[in-house]
């Protein structure tokens, strides 16, 4: 694999190829990636899997005629070919008048920031072997738990490298490790399964491998004998594992390019007071070593820590250049690239800040609630906010958690959720979305 500044070398070759083919400006990407995991079952081992992929992408602009195009094919002639063949493309396409490089004047100058993402220990397979089976067997030693889907560990390496024509180019590495184990409790019908997983750039940030399985274990038993529930309107509580999909939802709806659509719940909200006043949300892509941390946006341009919501307040839109460009605004550093295409946003290590109070206040005056810990389905609506899961969990009584509850829906909108949220103090930060355990009021919970 190559090294960041091979790859950003790489890139730009590609782009004073594509410059000397006729494109007026061009942008070229590259990304590579390895990776190796284990997965044991029952004490055996169940399968071994390593991979390797490189690739690199082209975008050329040709008068207002764009053209994207990528190969796995990193020779010299593949890469002369592809550079001549995107600008014909971009010659043919119809034009697009908000479609361009990000600004040269906002482009990252000067070192990008140190923010630790590569981990220089290796690891040999049989390491990850004994990461895997320690999981699995905590897990397996958990009284109720019967049978076992596995325990897994992994770890891959990535370089991801960026030069435009308008004099950018950077490049950086990192590295992932991941541990988890899956298993089943009870027995016949009544079987339950859950699972814990972890992810970090380093090994060391990991928890152990007897916390990985034990949880899961804690958890697939704590589901057992689900007991039905009524329909009514009630409090629902997320944990932290699951509530970070709400900020997942406010992410998609404050996207440029959703606003620039008119395909957004929160059209015409920016500045406006859509949570309680208190919360905060932020956006911090220089954590060092955070999962989703990053120098450089997709388009060359710094990333910045910043407040996606202020005391309740939108305080803006996350753009990359042509949402920025179709909403008369300046882009925020939030641009993403895939192996193709026009860039998309992305937001980095975001966090809902604690509330003041801990989980036992938060749920002590809810007389017959939900604690939610896993959703399903996809029921979401980003246009209009509606808002309906299928979902799991623990019924709450005269504020104690009162056993398990399955085959639910909750729903609501997300308007009207967002502010009715309130936040305990439990926050750890270890996702790309941390969040402390989340209530909502107001929801509709729909079971027997």
């Amino acid at each position: 694999m190559l090294s960041p500044e091979q790859a950003q070398a790489r890139c730009q070759a590609l782009v004073e190829r594509a410059r000397a083919a006729g494109a007026d400006v061009a942008d070229a990407l590259f990304s590579a990636s390895s990776s190796q995991s284990v997965q044991v079952r029952l004490g055996a081992l169940e399968d071994v899997e390593r991979s390797e992929s490189e690739h690199a992408s082209l975008r050329v602009f040709v008068g207002r005629g764009t053209a994207s195009i990528g190969s796995s094919d990193l020779s010299d002639a593949a890469l002369g070919e592809l550079a001549e063949r995107a600008v014909a493309m971009a010659r043919a396409a119809p034009e697009d008048k908000f479609a361009g490089l990000a600004p040269d004047e906002m482009l990252l100058r000067g070192a990008p920031p140190q923010l630790d993402l590569v981990d220089p220990q290796e690891y040999a397979p049989a390491e990850l072997r004994a990461r895997a089976e320690a999981a699995e067997d905590a897990a397996r030693a958990v009284a109720g738990v019967t049978n076992s889907e596995g325990g897994s560990a992994s770890l891959g390496a990535s370089v991801v490298a960026l030069a435009t024509s308008a004099g950018f180019a950077g490049g950086y590495a990192t590295t992932s490790h991941s541990l988890s184990a899956s298993v089943v409790a009870g027995e016949g019908a009544g079987m339950q399964r859950d699972y814990a997983w972890r992810v970090a750039h380093h090994a060391s940030d990991l928890p152990s491998a007897a916390e990985i399985g034990q949880l899961a274990g804690t958890r697939a038993v704590a589901r057992l004998d689900p007991q039905p529930m009524t329909s009514g309107p009630r409090p629902v509580v997320f944990s932290p594992r699951v509530g970070g999909s709400l900020v997942g939802h406010l992410l998609g709806a404050i996207s440029g390019a959703a606003i620039a659509r008119k395909a957004s719940f929160l059209l015409g909200r920016e500045g406006q007071q859509i949570f309680a006043p208190g919360i905060v949300i932020r956006d911090d892509p220089h954590r060092r070593r955070g999962v989703r941390s990053r120098p450089f946006d997709g388009e060359g341009l710094p990333t910045a820590a910043r407040a996606l919501v202020e005391d309740g307040r939108i305080t803006g839109w996350l753009m990359d250049s042509a949402a920025a460009r179709q909403l008369g605004l300046a882009p925020t550093g939030h641009a993403t690239r895939g192996h193709g295409g026009a860039p998309g946003v992305s937001a980095g290590n975001v966090t809902i800040e604690p509330g003041a109070c801990g989980v036992a206040e938060l749920i002590g005056d809810i007389a017959d609630g939900v604690y939610v810990t896993e959703l399903i389905g996809q029921g979401v609506n980003g246009v209009t906010g509606d808002y309906s899961r299928g979902a799991s969990g623990l019924r709450i009584v005269n504020g104690q958690f009162a056993g398990p509850v399955a085959g639910i829906t909750i729903a609501g909108n997300l308007l009207a959720m967002f502010a009715q949220l309130s936040a305990a103090d439990d926050l750890e930060t270890y996702r790309g979305i941390d969040v402390p355990t989340l209530r909502v009021d107001g929801m509709t919970v729909a079971g027997e």
